[in-house]
């Protein structure tokens, strides 16, 4: 009973204790932070990469594609048997994306996938991160009359009214320009009888904005020339749209700060818009294919590098613009096959299966999991969170060596306390449980000090955030390279098990040193002393 009383009263009466004390809750809580916030962003990450593909992925490196796709689904699923819940196949190629903006154009490399939009939804996440409510539900690639991406003033008037309102600008600009052609071959005439003859203005004629504009834009002719190099006249845009192109966020837009410090999205194009795209074809003697797609919706994964390198339209559109059709069977060819597995199946077991059905010396295809696709991004996240782990870990262990100098310097002041509590018969054992005891105490109420300020910490860590910002002039995490609204965090209990218990086994370790110094005092030496 002596031992718990004397730690309480060392506990209670040393200030340099509470320094120690201080510094254990500290690393404590760091640790519970970083490791909090850490694993709300590798879970975010997870669900989004793994969001954007199937379990099981089968790339076809041969240019004509994977011939035969239901073939081969079927031959999956007899090897695979219950544990294939959903299959997709598509076509991915690479493409050069254009978009005319206020008579511009902007060119952006893109990577063009063909899908079917109700069996994809089956294996991914992909209506999850469209804009449109409706194609969240049921993704389709027809243009919707409004409602895009609700509380987003930018795509206010995406959709069939945007469209209708540029079709009937560019008529505006066609008649003007063939009122100012039809004027040309006149006589010279004064300024004011051209402008008399004309009527007002192409800006003043719409609207004040686009007077003020310094030039006014230019959608695309809709009269557009396809892969085929056929007319496609017979199109009514005000009624009528091309082939639906699902464009990546990024692909279209930038994001800016606006004057007032607002994070905003400036679009090339949006729903409604016409883009045009440039593709191989898939057969020996490859040629550049020219295809006009009407923008129906758009894609944000909040992936910076996947929002801007995805372009989706309709599988059967791109299998024929690309000629991926067996002549004489109708057998149409695709270049990705992935598969969703039952929860619980084993990714790696299912995978190897397929890759011995089909081995890489006599297929070239290639078989993945999601996490082989995205492991250097995965092996990275978990490295960073290791190493930080360990340095985080030091300022526990700068607390333990404050532990051990406090430890010491109370041996040699209690010297004569010692000697005296041998000499009443107080074992070495007894002795040394003294410091070990203290030791205890001072790595539980530490470590609780630290995990009561860490868990209220993440608890708060978006307000908190929000007032450093306040008092810096910054901001933690800018909106227009983080693209989420606020601070993931995760809560782990064996984390807060082995960070509590790495607290205490080094105050305990920063104790033993002191404590066998003191129980090798022998009583007369220790009251010599004095």
């Amino acid at each position: 009973m002596y031992r718990w009383l004397l730690c309480f009263r060392y506990l209670r009466t040393r200030y340099i204790a509470l320094a120690s004390i201080i510094s254990v809750t500290l690393g404590v809580a760091t640790l519970v932070i970083v490791n909090s916030v850490m694993s709300g962003f590798a879970a975010e990450m997870h669900d989004r990469l793994h969001g954007l593909a199937g379990d099981i992925v089968i790339d076809c490196h041969a240019t004509g594609g994977l011939p035969d796709p239901e073939g081969h689904l079927a031959e999956i699923k007899r090897i695979c048997g219950d544990e294939i819940i959903g299959s997709s196949v598509s076509v991915s190629v690479p493409a050069m994306l254009g978009i005319e903006f206020r008579g511009q154009q902007i060119g952006r490399h893109v990577n063009m996938i063909g899908l079917d939009p109700e069996t994809y939804n089956s294996v991914s996440d992909f209506g999850k991160y469209l804009m449109h409510p409706e194609n969240q539900q049921n993704a389709t690639f027809d243009l919707r009359d409004g409602g895009y991406a609700p509380g987003r003033e930018e795509l206010a008037d995406a959709g069939w009214k945007h469209r209708r309102h540029w079709v009937h600008v560019k008529r505006l600009q066609d008649k003007i320009r063939a009122q100012e052609e039809a004027l040309k071959p006149q006589a010279p005439q004064s300024q004011e009888a051209i402008d008399a003859a004309q009527g007002p203005t192409f800006g003043a004629a719409l609207s004040p904005s686009f007077a003020a504009a310094d030039a006014p834009p230019v959608i695309p002719n809709p009269l557009s020339n396809d892969s085929t190099g056929t007319l496609q006249a017979t199109l009514d845009p005000m009624e009528d749209q091309f082939p639906g192109i699902i464009l990546g966020i990024s692909t279209c837009s930038v994001r800016a700060r606006d004057a007032d410090g607002n994070v905003i999205d400036h679009f090339y194009a949006q729903p409604g818009d016409d883009v045009r795209l440039m593709f191989p074809s898939a057969s020996d003697n490859t040629k550049v294919l020219n295809k006009t797609f009407t923008v129906v919706d758009l894609y944000e994964s909040k992936m910076s590098e996947y929002d801007s390198m995805f372009a989706f339209v309709p599988l059967k559109e791109l299998q024929d613009a690309r000629g991926m059709i067996d002549p004489q069977t109708g057998v149409r060819s695709v270049t990705t096959i992935q598969l969703k597995l039952a929860a619980g199946a084993n990714l790696d077991a299912v995978r190897d299966k397929i890759r011995d059905r089909f081995p890489p010396e006599l297929f070239a295809y290639n078989v993945q999991t999601w996490r082989d696709m995205q492991g250097p991004l995965l092996s990275a996240v978990q490295l960073e969170t290791t190493i930080l782990n360990i340095l985080l870990f030091l300022i526990i262990a700068v607390a333990g060596f404050g532990i051990l100098a406090t430890f010491f310097m109370i041996v040699v002041e209690k010297t004569r306390d010692i000697g005296t509590l041998k000499a009443l018969g107080a074992s070495g054992r007894g002795i040394s449980s003294i410091f070990v005891s203290y030791g205890v105490l001072l790595g539980f109420v530490g470590s609780g000090a630290g995990l009561v300020g860490g868990l209220l910490f993440v608890q708060n860590i978006n307000e908190i955030a929000g007032v450093i910002e306040v008092m810096t002039g910054q901001e933690v995490f800018d909106p227009t390279i983080y693209y989420f609204d606020t601070i993931p965090t995760i809560v782990r209990p064996l984390t807060l098990v082995w960070v509590t218990l790495g607290a205490v086994g080094i105050a305990v370790l920063a104790s033993v040193l002191p404590a066998m110094r003191a129980a090798r005092m022998h009583p007369v030496q220790a009251l010599r002393f004095e």
